[in-house]
């Protein structure tokens, strides 16, 4: 049985925890990189949890533009509030606990929580093996990403509710 929730100031290190075993540390986000974003856009981020142990996360930023440009990463402050589309920086679940469905339970959470947020869309980017995951959801493949963020090929995703 599992629960998403919106996540607390003390998740934050089991958030870091689970980006690092399941990114490369060029592209995982720091301890001190998610503290400030939560500390600037903490309604933005969920966890999942099972049986009370947190197994998975989703977060992001919102902006005005549906793009994802690399900028937002490096500063929190650029989160506009008011704006159109809501990003993801980051959707991981930990290794132990994939292929159980949480990626899309999160996935669709947020999707939710961005409609109802009254978005005009969700804007990510991702690796190659993920677009039909993504796809899945009906987000629609814009191309190779001009990011460069941790020095790999990123594709930009978008959803238009």
């Amino acid at each position: 049985m599992h629960h998403i929730r919106q996540a607390k100031k003390e998740d934050i290190s089991r958030i870091a925890e689970i980006e690092k075993a399941c990114f490369p540390e060029s592209e995982a986000a720091s301890l001190e990189s998610f503290k400030k974003r939560f500390s600037v856009f903490s309604e933005c981020f969920f966890v999942l949890e099972c049986n009370d142990i947190i197994v998975g996360h989703i977060n992001g930023c919102v902006f005005n533009a549906p793009e994802l440009p690399d900028s937002l990463y490096e500063n929190a402050n650029l989160h506009c509030p008011q704006g159109d589309y809501q990003t993801v920086f980051g959707l991981a679940v930990a290794p132990k606990y994939q292929h159980n469905g949480y990626a899309s339970a999160l996935t669709k959470h947020f999707i939710e929580f961005s409609k109802n947020a009254n978005r005009k869309g969700i804007v990510l980017t991702c690796k190659n093996h993920l677009i039909e995951f993504y796809e899945s959801f009906g987000f629609s493949h814009q191309g190779v990403s001009s990011s460069s963020h941790g020095g790999s090929q990123w594709n930009d995703m978008l959803l238009i509710f």
